[in-house]
């Protein structure tokens, strides 16, 4: 080639490669960044993947411990009602044997014999663990040693009965008297006493069959609202009345003064403090007695007032630690036998004790 350039060399386009081979490693350089951004991604979703299987995992022990935890307490809490429930029986039975003595023994049922003493609160191992007489707690068994009993057995003659009030549907002279004078006595209206005479004749026709609106007869004394009371009433006369078969006597032995106020007409206050005041030296064995201590001016029926006693009312309760379970049943003695009428469970005098009705001597 002739020319300017023709001094020139013309190198051929393959010296064009080292400038293709310098510029080709600028990707690799970011092929590095790439892996370590993928492998950053992949680490990160193992580790959120191992912290929703920790929490799954804590979650499934959480809810099988709490199952768990919920099965012992139903154990337990089952456990305590049916242990509860034998020991408030074994009670009952020996109230009843107690009765069973007093029956054998025969003659007047007063506040001095066995029956009429209060069980205090005790340790249930003390009498499982009983030998000789001598009291071995040490060696109790440890389900025990939080279980405390207490009781006690009342007369229930020694309160007027709602069922002599009606009899038959038809209301009685003498028990209308008697109620008027307890209402007196206790400073209630009388016209909650026409409500309950009202109620009391209409439960007993609807347990006749007779009628269809009537409410129904009250199972326990707790429940006079139904006929018609109100709560405060209720209050005020549950220490004085009770709900048991008609034509039942007060036990003079064992009634308290108010009681004795309006079982007894023309008594006074002094007369009742001087029944009260000779039967704790000495009990009543035959109304004639009753009779030559009050003079002939105050009669004394044999109709209303007795120095014995049929029906009793017992009380039991049993702690358990922090749970507390009372039971209340009323049994007939006739004789040497002693039959449960009814029993029920609930809370009763928890304010004051098992020993509030016990009537004063």
């Amino acid at each position: 080639m002739t020319g300017p350039l023709s001094g020139l060399t013309v190198r051929p386009a393959a010296s064009a490669t080292p400038c293709a081979a310098q510029a080709t490693p600028a990707p690799r350089r970011h092929r590095p960044l790439a892996g370590a951004r993928r492998l950053h991604r992949s680490r990160g979703a193992a580790l959120l993947l191992a912290m929703l299987t920790v929490t799954l995992v804590a979650t499934f022990a959480a809810s099988a411990m709490w199952q768990q935890w919920r099965a012992v307490e139903v154990e337990t809490a089952e456990r305590a009602r049916v242990q509860s429930a034998w020991i408030l029986i074994g009670s009952l039975d020996f109230s009843r044997l107690i009765l069973r003595e007093d029956g054998r023994s025969g003659g007047a049922d007063h506040l001095a014999e066995p029956w009429a003493v209060p069980l205090q609160e005790a340790r249930l191992s003390t009498f499982l663990a009983a030998d000789k007489n001598v009291s071995q707690v040490d060696d109790a068994s440890t389900d025990t040693t939080e279980a405390f009993l207490s009781g006690q057995i009342t007369d229930a003659q020694s309160r007027l009965n709602l069922s002599n009030l009606v009899i038959d549907g038809q209301v009685r002279d003498v028990g209308r008297r008697q109620f008027t004078r307890l209402f007196e006595r206790l400073g209630l209206p009388q016209q909650e006493l026409s409500a309950l005479i009202d109620g009391m004749t209409r439960a007993q026709a609807k347990a006749s069959g007779d009628s269809g609106n009537a409410p129904l007869m009250p199972p326990s004394i707790t429940q006079l609202g139904w006929l018609g009371l109100s709560q405060s009433t209720v209050l005020a006369i549950t220490p004085h009345v009770s709900l048991l078969p008609p034509n039942t006597p007060v036990n003079i032995n064992t009634a308290g003064i108010d009681v004795l106020l309006a079982t007894i007409a023309g008594l006074d206050m002094a007369s009742a403090q001087k029944i009260l005041q000779t039967r704790e030296s000495r009990h009543f064995r035959t109304l004639s007695e009753v009779r030559e201590l009050l003079g002939a001016t105050i009669d004394i029926p044999e109709s209303t007032l007795a120095v014995a006693s049929s029906y009793f009312e017992v009380r039991g309760r049993l702690r358990l630690g922090d749970a507390m379970v009372d039971e209340r049943s009323l049994v007939r003695k006739q004789g040497i036998e002693v039959t449960t009428l009814w029993r029920e469970r609930g809370a009763f005098d928890r304010e004051f004790g098992p020993g509030t009705a016990q009537v004063p001597r």
